[in-house]
């Protein structure tokens, strides 16, 4: 799995998922239980996986949709 974005805002996190899931590219939430130990305050960032292969495809589709990556 490749990192396509880093995010403490989970709802961007949300609506990447649901893009890239749209555009038929699978993709893995991760540190999604980091807020058991922060106390769910959301200071931990949470990192948004797709495979390598369909890496390049994610950035297009997060770019068309103005979602800042960070890269």
């Amino acid at each position: 799995m490749k990192e396509l974005l880093r995010s403490t805002d989970m709802t961007i996190i949300a609506f990447a998922s649901a893009l890239l899931r749209g555009e038929d590219i699978a993709c893995f939430e991760m540190d999604v239980n980091m807020s058991v130990l922060e106390g769910g305050i959301g200071i931990f960032p949470r990192r948004l996986m797709v495979h390598p292969n369909d890496h390049d495809a994610a950035v297009k589709v997060m770019r068309d949709n103005e979602i800042p990556l960070g890269l």
